[in-house]
């Protein structure tokens, strides 16, 4: 190899380095990293508590509005999203989580065989409609430390459905409620 081979890898090593070097002195001039001396800082004022669980979303439409409607073939395929971690069928198995035959007014953290999280062992009462409904919108939300790490389902309807499929799975299956009664004048 020649020197002027050498001279040629030399050189466009140098200028390789030199072309990083100016991009990053043009970045860092253009991008700082902390605030000028001469900006001002804002302090944004803490939200307000609510009074409702963070991260539990409120409902549009009460629960027993929405189950009028509802649709258990609907929920059949909703509940496809479950049926990773859960079971269905009477005396199934459980999985990552509980079977859900007859889950509608059974108490919670009441499963034999299951190993709850303390978190829903702590929470106490039962599923009820009301809380089958807030649990499932927000399941870390209605009780925070659950192991549950589903995100939940953020559609009321889809919700709705669901619902009136767990209902369904029952040997006293509660009857979907018809729409409401009507004046008569």
């Amino acid at each position: 190899m020649d020197s002027f081979e050498l001279n040629k890898i030399v050189g466009a090593v140098l200028g390789t380095c030199l072309v990083l070097l100016v991009s990053n002195m043009t970045a860092k001039a253009i991008f700082r990293a902390e605030p000028a001396p001469d900006s001002m800082v804002v302090a944004a004022k803490p939200a307000e508590p609510t009074g409702a669980p963070q991260g539990t979303p409120a409902p549009s439409e009460p629960i027993d509005k929405l189950l009028q409607t509802a649709s258990i073939d609907k929920g059949a395929t909703a509940a496809k999203k479950c049926a990773t971690c859960h079971t269905f069928e009477k005396g199934g198995p459980n999985r990552t989580g509980p079977n859900l035959f007859g889950v509608v007014d059974r108490a919670r953290a009441a499963v034999p065989g299951f190993n709850y999280s303390a978190a829903m062992k702590a929470a106490g009462g039962s599923w009820d409609i009301e809380e089958l409904n807030a649990f499932i919108a927000s399941p870390k939300g209605t009780v925070p430390g659950t192991a549950m790490s589903f995100a939940g389902i953020p559609k009321d309807g889809e919700r709705a459905d669901l619902i009136a499929y767990l209902r369904s799975l029952s040997d006293q299956a509660a009857p979907q409620p018809g729409p409401p009664p009507t004046a008569s004048n």
